[in-house]
């Protein structure tokens, strides 16, 4: 069973999200919270696999709340949002969201989303991931915040991995792309990010947009 913690402060929401949770067998809603500050008490608490965090609550926002708790591992985040692009997204990937969804995602995809987040995979909205992909184009490179020398711990084949994680692919794609199996793609996945110190595969997206890395130049350098 996957053990949902559900974090939004308008009850109708919260209680729509729950009843859809709670249609799949897999999935055990352990709790609920109203506002920020009770999200990541609660977190403590009930140690949940994955909290479902509304970005805009009272108290504390979700944004601090998913900060506090990554940074103490009581579970993976999975933002839910009606904005698709603003600071929210960057700061709740910052912070460490293990994905990004939009609140007008269906029952089913809904559900989907937190399997995956479950098993360790990063995901956000495909809608989000253009224009994420758009904005980090738009800069340009001399505005980039991350240093390139942070690629120098990596092996060749882990900065390709990187590069298409920075391209939101899953495990399975990059196992195409790169032509491997993916149990080798998730190893590789594992020690980009404890390399880079990354707390997840979406921070890595993130690092590999800022730093402009591209899979055909991925390779240069590095063993």
């Amino acid at each position: 069973m996957i053990r949902v913690l559900v974090a939004e402060d308008q009850s109708a929401v919260r209680a729509g999200l729950v009843l859809i949770l709670r249609s799949a067998s897999d999935i055990e809603v352990v709790g609920e919270a109203a506002d920020g500050e009770q999200a990541v008490a609660m977190a403590r608490e009930l140690r949940p696999d994955l909290v479902l965090m509304d970005v805009q609550m009272p108290r504390l926002d979700g944004v601090s709340a998913t900060r506090q708790v990554v940074a103490e591992q009581l579970a993976d985040v999975l933002v839910l949002t009606t904005f698709d692009l603003d600071e929210y997204v960057f700061g709740a990937l910052r912070a460490g969201a293990a994905g990004f969804l939009l609140k007008n995602t269906d029952a089913k995809d809904l559900i989907e989303a937190v399997r995956t987040v479950a098993r360790g995979e990063g995901l956000i909205a495909p809608a989000v991931t253009r224009r994420l992909i758009a904005e980090f184009g738009a800069k340009p490179v001399r505005q980039t915040k991350a240093d390139p020398a942070v690629l120098d711990a990596l092996t060749r084949r882990e900065r390709e991995v990187l590069a298409c994680l920075g391209e939101g692919l899953s495990n399975a794609e990059i196992a195409v792309r790169l032509d491997m199996a993916e149990a080798t793609v998730k190893t590789h996945v594992s020690r980009v990010l404890g390399k880079l110190e990354l707390r997840s595969r979406v921070q890595a997206a993130v690092l590999a947009q800022e730093l402009g890395l591209r899979q055909g130049e991925a390779g240069r350098g590095g063993a």
